[in-house]
């Protein structure tokens, strides 16, 4: 029972650093990174579809993404969509192809960016640890209708802490490599 919860905990608090992993790809750091535009919706026949749905992206040099839709009609609705994203990025489009350069940070920018990760990165450890909450809550809960001995409890505390102190170092490691990043010019 208590491995099911350890097992349960270790995947949620998983799927936490993933997430924050993913939320880190879509920050623009000066280089260019298809990631940081396949989630953009762009208006495709009347419905809003993500992207990477609509056309290839790759990245032609170190700065420029260069993205080929697979239909001509959609050329202008990818402009579009990039023009209300709020990455401050401009196309260029060429007959079917629209390249994207990317602007140098401004040393301004570089600091409101990493403002944005420190809080993205807090959110991400409170989630972490709100699964660490939820499974000591089920732990208690066994023992108070004695399912489980004390001993057993303090022990499952001590992995479910440990688990979470790696989770949260791991968000901080992604943190620290992500502000360096940014910051490098």
């Amino acid at each position: 029972m208590l491995e099911d919860l350890k097992k349960d905990a270790a995947t949620r608090m998983a799927k936490c650093v993933q997430t924050f992993q993913a939320d880190l790809k879509k920050l623009r750091t000066g280089r260019a990174h298809p990631s940081l535009i396949e989630h953009l919706k762009v208006d495709y026949y009347g419905s809003d579809v993500p992207l990477q749905q609509v056309a290839s992206i790759t990245v032609e040099d170190g700065r420029t993404l260069v993205i080929s839709p697979w239909e001509k009609t959609v050329v202008q609705a990818i402009e579009k969509a990039i023009f209300k994203s709020d990455l401050g990025l401009t196309p260029m489009t060429a007959g079917t192809v629209v390249r994207i350069p990317m602007p140098p940070l401004t040393e301004e920018r570089r600091r409101e960016i990493t403002k944005v990760l420190r809080h993205d990165a807090e959110n991400a450890r409170v989630a972490v640890r709100n699964v660490r909450r939820d499974v000591m809550h089920d732990v208690k809960e066994q023992l108070k209708k004695k399912l489980v001995s004390q001993d057993d409890e303090r022990r499952a505390e001590t992995e479910v802490q440990k688990l979470t102190d790696k989770h949260v170092a791991d968000i901080d490691g992604l943190l620290a490599a992500k502000e360096k990043e940014v910051m490098q010019i």
